[in-house]
């Protein structure tokens, strides 16, 4: 089965907010909304053993979608043919049940059309056989696209380049996550990203 998903490259990352950025122009993501946030992991360590790291986050495409499952609805979905987890705006009542759902803080609430909100993979330049904004306008060339179930993909040649000891993905908290993370210069920090929030004092 085909699943869509973002691998990227930490290693590469500058975080510039070049991903969020493109995001917000590509869909006309509402002012005070993100469907993509940058967090900083870090600074940890002892001077001058220090490390830190940038880590976009966006829907993770999860396998078993918790935002799917307490959707009273049905707006929110998984694609059959590519894994991408959408909301049909249109069959949403704005309960923020998936917000409330989602371990990765990743639905927002659009104030001005009240429905919930959230990436969908830029699936309007995907199905024209285009790259994500995020990807297409990433400096540091960190993230890549494609389908993580063919071994002949972009991300599945990257995720082989770099090894298994070096790929990660978010704490999985039973939605079991599809997005990858490539890190090998530091050590990864396995947290959620609503705990970084809380730690950076940023809520993005």
């Amino acid at each position: 089965m085909k699943q869509n998903v973002l691998v990227i490259d930490l290693d590469r990352c500058i975080g510039c907010y070049g991903c969020s950025v493109a995001c917000k122009m590509e869909n006309g993501v509402a002012l005070g909304s993100s469907r993509n946030r940058v967090l900083t992991i870090g600074p940890t360590g002892t001077y001058p053993d220090v490390q830190m790291y940038w880590l976009p986050v966006m829907c993770q495409q999860c396998a078993d979608p918790a935002c799917v499952k307490v959707c009273p609805t049905g707006a929110c979905y998984k694609r059959s043919d590519d894994g991408v987890v959408l909301i049909d705006q249109e069959k949403c009542i704005g309960c923020k049940s998936c917000h409330r759902a989602c371990p990765y803080e990743i639905n927002n609430f659009n104030n001005e059309m009240r429905v919930m909100d959230k990436c969908t993979l830029c699936t309007q330049l995907t199905e024209k056989g285009e790259k994500p904004a995020c990807v297409k306008n990433c400096s540091g060339r960190a993230m890549i696209f494609g389908d993580i179930n063919d071994p002949d993909s972009d991300v599945s040649l990257a995720l082989k380049e770099a090894g298994s000891e070096n790929v990660y993905s978010l704490r999985d908290v039973g939605t079991h996550p599809s997005v990858r993370y490539i890190l090998r210069r530091d050590k990864w920090i396995d947290v959620i990203p609503q705990e970084c929030s809380q730690q950076d004092g940023r809520k993005r």
